[in-house]
């Protein structure tokens, strides 16, 4: 096939134990999955249905990458998550097919421009300018659940230059990963190499220049970015 332009590369991300790359497809990410997040943000800690966004696969920084604070922002913020990275997909998956679907998990991190965020909200606009920008998602390597299972419990973490700033267990999460899947499927096709971000427990809090951040997932990995 000729293109007009030269294609952007596929982004990846690596798998624990493999020489093979995850090609990723989409990344959604799911908002206010922990009620005490959902509390600190405004929000009901009931069970209401779930709400997701977008960020896009050139957004990921894997490998230890470095995460640059974004300019017309002054108020950005870490969200230490779960990530799970689909190796099928389809359409209405049922409750009970949904873990068929998952290659494995990560550690991942979904960095926030609160500010644009709130500006977002106040106008009613989306939030793509506060979630989807550049190199806004650090991703540990993939844990193939052929090693770690499918987990449901487990310590969430992060740390900021040493100090603990996020701190919870997957256990707590509203919707869960067999739902979350299930759910997503109903609005959009899923595909092989979409990653799916759970949410974030309390803790959520701003960083600066020079800060390290390093989030840590029982059984599953750890992610490690310095804001530059």
């Amino acid at each position: 096939m000729k293109y007009a332009v030269a294609p952007s590369r596929v982004a990846g991300v690596l798998i624990e134990g493999d020489d093979a790359v995850f090609p990723v497809h989409r990344i959604y990410c799911v908002g206010r999955n922990y009620a005490a997040h959902a509390i600190e943000m405004g929000g009901d800690p009931n069970r209401e249905a779930p709400f997701f966004f977008q960020k896009n696969p050139d957004n990921l920084v894997t490998e230890e990458g470095d995460f640059p604070y974004p300019e017309k922002s002054s108020d950005v913020h870490h969200e230490i998550e779960l990530v799970v990275a689909l190796k099928g997909g389809g359409d209405n998956v049922s409750l009970s097919n949904a873990l068929d679907l998952v290659l494995g998990y990560a550690v991942g991190l979904d960095m926030t421009r609160r500010d644009l965020q709130a500006e977002c909200k106040e106008l009613g606009r989306p939030w793509e300018v506060a979630k989807a920008f550049e190199r806004s998602a650090p991703i540990s390597k993939i844990a193939p659940a052929s090693r770690c299972g499918h987990p449901n419990q487990g310590a969430i973490w992060l740390k900021v230059d040493g100090k603990m700033r996020q701190e919870g267990d997957i256990s707590q999460l509203i919707w869960k990963v067999p739902e979350i899947i299930s759910f997503l499927s109903g609005y959009f096709t899923l595909k092989a190499g979409d990653l799916i971000m759970t949410g974030t427990p309390a803790g959520v809090g701003p960083v600066a220049r020079g800060n390290v951040l390093h989030g840590h997932i029982d059984g599953i990995g750890e992610v490690r970015t310095r804001v530059i």
